[in-house]
């Protein structure tokens, strides 16, 4: 089902016949660095990733990390929407794109259609996001589209300290 269309992309409920697609995705070395290994080494394994993470969100919440995919195509080049986290109050702006599609604009055309939807149909007040330190990539991408850095935060003690990035609704207008 497509949720969002932008004049180059279709974003679309993942299913799991994008099992093969999101192997690759989350194991790409990017990923690994900046999101963290999901040990998902299989299409089998893909397609559960797929049933209890975006399928599952979107039935509990009426949202998730959509397939994005070239409307010229069909092709899927990356992932972006939102997450509801146990560890954070306020929903979660989210994307990866495979690196074959970077600096080619669709993941800014992506979050920006995601982020007003949140805001526009969705009805948010507040959005945040988060990054590792080293990620400057999305932490700029996270700017650009009106995103601010707040702080920085950890999850637990043995957790990684992230930058946790924020909209509030009356600030993007």
């Amino acid at each position: 089902m497509n949720i969002l269309e932008t004049e180059r992309l279709i974003l679309r409920l993942q299913t799991t016949d994008d099992a093969p697609f999101i192997l690759e995705l989350v194991n790409d070395p990017s990923w690994i660095q900046f999101i963290g290994d999901r040990s998902v080494k299989t299409v089998e394994e893909a397609a559960s990733f797929i049933e209890n993470g975006a399928i599952r969100m979107y039935e509990q919440f009426g949202f998730c990390l959509y397939v994005v995919a070239k409307k010229e195509d069909q092709t899927p080049i990356g992932i972006c929407g939102f997450v509801k986290r146990d560890t954070l109050e306020d929903v979660d702006i989210g994307f990866a794109f495979l690196p074959d599609y970077w600096g080619k604009g669709y993941a800014f055309e992506a979050a920006s259609a995601v982020l007003a939807y949140g805001l526009d149909i969705l009805g948010f007040n507040r959005i945040v996001a988060i990054t590792t330190q080293d990620n400057h990539a999305s932490a700029k991408l996270l700017e650009r589209i009106g995103l601010q850095f707040e702080r920085d935060i950890q999850f637990s003690n043995d957790s990684e300290e992230l930058r946790l990035f924020s909209l509030n609704d009356d600030e993007s207008k």
